[in-house]
Protein backbone atom coordinates (compact mmCIF):
# COMPACT_ATOMS: atom_id res chain seq x y z
CA UNK A 1 0.00 0.00 0.00
CA UNK A 2 1.61 3.34 -1.20
CA UNK A 3 0.46 6.46 0.84
CA UNK A 4 1.44 10.12 -0.43
CA UNK A 5 1.89 13.73 1.31
CA UNK A 6 4.16 16.21 1.62
CA UNK A 7 6.01 15.41 -1.43
CA UNK A 8 7.55 12.03 0.18
CA UNK A 9 6.21 8.36 -0.31
CA UNK A 10 5.35 6.25 2.52
CA UNK A 11 4.74 2.13 1.93
CA UNK A 12 3.48 0.05 4.15
CA UNK A 13 2.93 -4.19 4.01
CA UNK A 14 2.16 -6.38 6.64
CA UNK A 15 1.37 -10.35 7.52
CA UNK A 16 0.53 -12.51 10.17
CA UNK A 17 3.08 -14.47 11.05
CA UNK A 18 3.05 -18.11 12.77
CA UNK A 19 5.84 -17.24 15.03
CA UNK A 20 6.53 -15.52 18.55
CA UNK A 21 7.46 -11.58 18.41
CA UNK A 22 10.90 -13.08 19.87
CA UNK A 23 11.72 -15.67 16.86
CA UNK A 24 10.74 -12.80 14.23
CA UNK A 25 12.90 -10.51 16.29
CA UNK A 26 16.26 -12.77 15.83
CA UNK A 27 15.46 -13.40 12.49
CA UNK A 28 16.08 -10.05 11.63
CA UNK A 29 19.23 -9.57 14.20
CA UNK A 30 20.94 -12.68 12.50
CA UNK A 31 22.82 -11.95 9.79
CA UNK A 32 22.95 -15.68 8.28
CA UNK A 33 19.11 -16.15 8.71
CA UNK A 34 18.37 -12.31 7.10
CA UNK A 35 20.82 -13.76 3.97
CA UNK A 36 18.47 -16.03 3.55
CA UNK A 37 15.16 -14.57 3.90
CA UNK A 38 15.24 -11.16 3.08
CA UNK A 39 15.58 -11.06 -0.75
CA UNK A 40 12.62 -11.23 -2.51
CA UNK A 41 11.56 -13.68 -4.76
CA UNK A 42 14.21 -13.54 -7.92
CA UNK A 43 16.81 -12.32 -5.87
CA UNK A 44 19.82 -13.68 -3.33
CA UNK A 45 21.55 -11.72 -0.79
CA UNK A 46 24.76 -11.69 0.90
CA UNK A 47 25.22 -9.36 4.13
CA UNK A 48 28.35 -7.85 4.27
CA UNK A 49 28.75 -5.61 7.63
CA UNK A 50 26.23 -6.65 10.42
CA UNK A 51 26.38 -4.69 13.60
CA UNK A 52 22.91 -5.45 15.35
CA UNK A 53 22.95 -2.38 18.16
CA UNK A 54 21.69 0.99 18.19
CA UNK A 55 23.74 2.98 16.18
CA UNK A 56 25.60 0.10 14.40
CA UNK A 57 25.55 0.07 10.61
CA UNK A 58 24.97 -2.80 7.69
CA UNK A 59 25.31 -3.49 3.93
CA UNK A 60 23.19 -5.86 2.24
CA UNK A 61 24.04 -6.95 -1.28
CA UNK A 62 20.97 -8.56 -3.45
CA UNK A 63 21.27 -9.67 -6.70
CA UNK A 64 19.13 -10.55 -9.31
CA UNK A 65 18.68 -14.38 -10.67
CA UNK A 66 19.41 -14.16 -13.99
CA UNK A 67 16.12 -16.01 -14.71
CA UNK A 68 14.18 -13.66 -13.05
CA UNK A 69 16.00 -10.27 -14.24
CA UNK A 70 13.47 -8.43 -15.29
CA UNK A 71 14.30 -4.59 -14.43
CA UNK A 72 18.15 -3.23 -13.96
CA UNK A 73 19.57 -3.26 -10.13
CA UNK A 74 20.21 0.04 -8.42
CA UNK A 75 23.48 -0.21 -8.35
CA UNK A 76 24.10 -2.30 -11.07
CA UNK A 77 22.82 -3.99 -13.81
CA UNK A 78 21.56 -7.14 -11.31
CA UNK A 79 22.54 -5.86 -7.74
CA UNK A 80 21.20 -3.50 -5.41
CA UNK A 81 23.15 -2.30 -2.58
CA UNK A 82 21.59 -1.18 0.83
CA UNK A 83 23.25 0.25 3.68
CA UNK A 84 21.71 1.83 6.60
CA UNK A 85 22.19 2.31 10.46
CA UNK A 86 20.17 0.86 13.13
CA UNK A 87 17.93 3.42 14.71
CA UNK A 88 16.02 1.55 17.36
CA UNK A 89 15.89 -1.92 18.43
CA UNK A 90 13.22 -2.63 21.05
CA UNK A 91 13.31 -6.16 21.83
CA UNK A 92 10.69 -8.22 20.32
CA UNK A 93 8.67 -4.95 19.27
CA UNK A 94 10.16 -2.48 16.80
CA UNK A 95 13.67 -2.67 14.58
CA UNK A 96 13.93 1.52 13.14
CA UNK A 97 16.79 1.67 10.25
CA UNK A 98 18.17 4.41 8.29
CA UNK A 99 18.33 2.80 4.55
CA UNK A 100 20.75 4.38 1.57
CA UNK A 101 20.97 2.68 -1.82
CA UNK A 102 24.24 3.01 -3.56
CA UNK A 103 23.58 4.18 -6.44
CA UNK A 104 24.79 6.86 -9.22
CA UNK A 105 21.12 7.28 -10.33
CA UNK A 106 19.18 10.29 -8.54
CA UNK A 107 16.00 9.03 -8.17
CA UNK A 108 17.47 6.23 -5.74
CA UNK A 109 19.35 8.94 -3.94
CA UNK A 110 17.72 9.89 0.04
CA UNK A 111 17.30 7.90 3.20
CA UNK A 112 14.53 6.11 3.70
CA UNK A 113 13.43 4.58 7.45
CA UNK A 114 12.19 1.58 7.30
CA UNK A 115 10.42 0.19 10.78
CA UNK A 116 9.55 -3.32 11.47
CA UNK A 117 6.79 -3.71 14.23
CA UNK A 118 6.34 -6.85 15.28
CA UNK A 119 2.54 -7.32 17.76
CA UNK A 120 1.13 -10.73 18.93
CA UNK A 121 -1.69 -12.09 17.76
CA UNK A 122 -3.37 -15.46 18.84
CA UNK A 123 -1.04 -18.43 17.42
CA UNK A 124 1.45 -15.86 15.93
CA UNK A 125 2.78 -11.92 15.02
CA UNK A 126 1.02 -9.50 13.07
CA UNK A 127 4.48 -8.25 11.21
CA UNK A 128 4.45 -4.50 10.06
CA UNK A 129 7.04 -2.68 7.77
CA UNK A 130 6.78 0.87 6.93
CA UNK A 131 8.94 2.77 4.89
CA UNK A 132 9.18 6.25 5.00
CA UNK A 133 10.92 8.34 2.36
CA UNK A 134 10.50 5.94 -0.19
CA UNK A 135 12.90 7.24 -3.04
CA UNK A 136 11.33 8.01 -6.06
CA UNK A 137 13.26 5.55 -8.33
CA UNK A 138 11.41 2.35 -6.91
CA UNK A 139 8.08 1.94 -8.10
CA UNK A 140 5.76 1.39 -5.43
CA UNK A 141 4.10 -1.70 -7.76
CA UNK A 142 7.25 -2.99 -7.31
CA UNK A 143 7.95 -2.17 -3.64
CA UNK A 144 4.58 -3.81 -2.61
CA UNK A 145 5.63 -6.86 -4.62
CA UNK A 146 9.45 -7.33 -2.89
CA UNK A 147 7.91 -6.02 0.59
CA UNK A 148 5.48 -8.75 0.71
CA UNK A 149 7.32 -11.23 -0.69
CA UNK A 150 10.07 -10.49 2.01
CA UNK A 151 7.25 -11.16 4.52
CA UNK A 152 6.34 -14.36 2.76
CA UNK A 153 10.06 -15.42 2.54
CA UNK A 154 9.71 -14.66 6.76
CA UNK A 155 7.16 -16.71 7.20
CA UNK A 156 8.53 -19.52 5.56
CA UNK A 157 11.99 -19.43 7.21
CA UNK A 158 10.15 -19.55 10.60
CA UNK A 159 7.32 -22.52 9.59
Amino acid sequence: MAHRGGGTRTDTASRRIGASPQAIYRALLDPQALASWLPPRGMTGAVLLFEPRAGGRYRIVLTYEASQHSVSGKTSEDTDIVQGLFLELLPDERIVQSVEFVSEDPSFAGTMTMTWSFAPVGGGTEVAIRCENVPAGIRPEDHDVGLRSTLANLAAFLA
